[in-house]
């Protein structure tokens, strides 16, 4: 039986940039809905995104809301991992994030890149 599909998103865009901040999360809603496993990477500004209550300020014209979008590849089962380094770098503690995030190092990204289909970067 062959592997199943995987997409890994890198998030860098964080909510000064919400159409950047937007788009993978669309990307991976669709690659979950379409069965693809989905990991998603945040690192650099991106990881603000995962900051309890910001998703809830990022609207992109034309788009869902960021906030139904996360909370859309929550429940279909995505994956969220989160530099730890970036957050520490931005005062962001890990008791700061949204359910379900993880913080990782870059052994871990590069385990999930290396086993991926392929990795999209935002």
């Amino acid at each position: 039986m062959a592997d199943p599909e995987k997409l890994v998103f890198m998030v860098t865009h964080g909510p000064a940039e919400p159409e950047l901040a937007t788009i993978p999360f669309v990307m991976a809603g669709a690659a979950l809905a379409s069965d693809v496993a989905v990991v998603m990477g945040f690192q650099a500004d991106g990881v603000e995104l995962l900051k309890a209550g910001v998703a809830e300020t990022v609207v992109a014209p034309e788009f869902a809301p960021l906030a139904k979008l996360l909370a859309d590849i929550r429940d279909l089962g995505g994956m969220l991992l989160v530099c730890g380094p970036c957050i520490k770098s931005r005062g962001i503690a890990a008791a700061d994030l949204v359910q379900g995030a993880e913080v990782v190092a870059a052994g871990r990204f590069i385990a999930e890149i290396t086993s991926a289909t392929n990795v999209l970067t935002y």
